[in-house]
């Protein structure tokens, strides 16, 4: 008998890094009833972990010791494994009223508060995966 799909896997993956493992922790729990959440703590890892996962999406954080969200986005982008993964960044510098004002300010890159509701980080993760988010709860 074949083995049934793992679940966890058939969903799609965001990979999440930020140097506060608790971070990708809420995410996880925000996100797991419909994504695959991986969570990274250390940046320099990020482009060996995104060609390990190969996640769907990636959400960064801005503001980490040692490497920068912006340093992340560079490596990733220059690498053709991971050069075509959209990345959202994850940021605490503002508040979810903010966001729309945040457009084009960190580059091509979207940005999102990590105070974001539920509602609003799923309509993010949905959007840049090109999926629906016209799910109800």
């Amino acid at each position: 008998m074949r083995n049934l799909p793992d679940p966890e896997r058939a969903k799609p993956c965001v990979l999440v890094i930020d140097d506060d493992e608790a971070v990708a922790w809420a995410i996880a729990g925000r996100l797991g009833k419909d994504f695959h959440v991986v969570g990274l703590s250390d940046p320099a890892q990020a482009v060996q972990r995104a060609c390990a996962e190969k996640p769907g999406l990636i959400l960064c954080d801005i503001n980490m010791p040692g490497m920068q969200g912006d340093d992340v986005a560079f490596a990733l982008s220059q690498d053709p494994r991971t050069a075509d993964v959209p990345l959202i960044y994850l940021t605490a510098l503002v508040g979810p009223e903010d966001d729309p004002e945040l457009e084009g300010v960190f580059g091509d890159y979207a940005t999102i508060s990590k105070s974001a509701t539920t509602e609003q980080l799923r309509e993010a993760v949905a959007a840049a995966l090109g999926l629906s988010s016209n799910e109800e709860d």
